[in-house]
């Protein structure tokens, strides 16, 4: 995120303070993956380019970003979409580890 332009870095982070602060994001800026439960796509429009960052809830008000991406298709990479389901599945390993489960 932080190899971005300013004004891409700018945008992202405040798509991220509306996730973090709303009680009901508007689907413009946040929308559940059908295809993998738990699995949300932060959506963040500057001009003609569109990126997608891939996040979860951790008990409902931990966001946890996982990867993102500049969309160049109408349809989500699936190699992506892969990506972030396998960052979720560690991180709740490594959750459970740390917890002793």
């Amino acid at each position: 995120m932080l190899a971005q332009p300013k004004k891409v870095q700018h945008k992202i982070f405040k798509v991220i303070e509306i996730i973090e602060t709303y009680q009901h994001v508007p689907k413009t800026y946040l929308a559940p993956m059908k295809t993998h439960k738990g699995l949300f796509e932060a959506r963040i429009k500057l001009g003609s380019n569109i990126w997608r960052v891939f996040c979860f809830f951790d008990k409902g008000k931990l966001v946890i970003l996982l990867n993102g991406f500049t969309k160049k298709s109408q349809k989500t990479p699936q190699k992506e979409i892969d990506k972030a389901v396998r960052l979720m599945k560690e991180y709740y390993e490594e959750k459970n580890k740390s917890n002793g489960n």
